[in-house]
């Protein structure tokens, strides 16, 4: 049976009104951010985690790094974005919120940035930038992920793209879907990690590190 739109959102927790700006902003802009509801359940899971350094992989205009800083008050967020627009948009708005001196936003592809420049343990990570990439992404920043740490990846469901036979998924994209289908078997069976996929929002995948 599925649960009616309604039944969902009535679970989905109230936002202040600088963050309701920002979704308007994103939708009127066509920027993506993450669901309603899969921001509340990966702030929940992340509660519950109770990290104290977070690194986000994919800034966008600060969405989801201020709601992760508003659930977690002790802890603080490296955040990095390559779209020098976005990377402006975010900053104004992190610098009008009350969370904005435990954000930092770095500018730079997150391919290229200098690991070294990041803090040496990171509790978790979470992946939210091109799709394509996600296993280059989570080479090259889980280890700085100590045992016990959890990487999480939005967008695994691609809207619906992910579950389609190849040849139904718009040519552009193939590539795309072709990568994130080989990074979801390449995790399922990696030794360093237990992962579990959510149904949540556009589909979250939780990696925890052994």
């Amino acid at each position: 049976m599925e649960l009616s739109d309604t039944y969902i959102a009535s679970f989905i927790q109230p936002r202040n009104a600088l963050l309701q700006e920002m979704e308007r902003f994103a939708q009127e802009h066509h920027v993506p951010i993450m669901q309603l509801v899969g921001i509340d359940a990966l702030n929940q899971l992340l509660r519950i985690q109770n990290p104290a350094k977070i690194l986000e992989i994919g800034t966008a205009i600060g969405y989801s790094a201020m709601r992760m800083a508003m659930a977690l008050p002790n802890c603080e967020i490296v955040t990095i974005e390559r779209d020098a627009e976005r990377v402006q948009h975010a900053r104004k708005f992190i610098e009008r919120s009350e969370v904005a001196e435990r954000i930092q936003v770095i500018e730079g592809d997150a391919l290229e940035v200098d690991v070294a420049s990041l803090p040496s343990t990171i509790d978790a990570v979470f992946i939210d930038a091109a799709k394509g990439q996600y296993q280059k992404f989570f080479e090259k920043y889980s280890p700085l992920v100590p045992s016990g740490g959890v990487l999480y990846i939005d967008n695994m469901y691609m809207h619906g793209l992910s579950d389609l036979e190849m040849k139904e998924v718009p040519r552009r994209k193939r590539t795309m879907i072709r990568n994130l289908h080989t990074f979801t078997n390449w995790i399922l069976q990696h030794p360093d990690y237990t992962s579990a996929f959510f149904p949540i929002g556009d589909g979250l995948l939780i990696c925890l590190k052994r």
